[in-house]
């Protein structure tokens, strides 16, 4: 059975509105992780310089490698940490984008997946 053409502009006006909040929060999710890998490079330079002060500093060869290996762990441990906060920011901007369409696929009966 047809639905009306009432029904059908109802049905695409919702479509429509679930797209454009979805990639509103799309978008919001971008510039947030934008933001955060500016401040993490800003953070990361401004360590850089101070480390390589350090390194110029020291007095012998032995503490200069120790300046560095403590540098470079603190860096590793740094950038770890920013990739599981960018990859929490995605998954945050990936469910904000998908809300919008949750009503439609239960319409249909999908479950909406669940995150781990």
């Amino acid at each position: 059975m047809m639905k009306s053409f009432e029904d059908m502009q109802a049905a695409s006006k919702e479509s429509f509105e679930a797209f454009t909040a979805s990639g509103a929060a799309l978008t919001k999710g971008y510039q947030a992780v934008a933001q955060e890998v500016a401040d993490f490079s800003k953070k990361s330079f401004e360590k850089s310089a101070a480390q390589w002060e350090k390194a110029v500093a020291a007095k012998t060869f032995e503490k200069a490698v120790e300046v560095q290996q403590a540098f470079a762990k603190e860096n590793f441990e740094a950038t770890v940490a920013e990739f599981t906060k960018l990859g929490e920011i995605y998954a945050a901007a990936a469910k904000s984008a998908f809300k919008p369409f949750e009503a439609s696929f239960a319409a249909f009966g999908v479950k909406a997946p669940v995150a781990k």
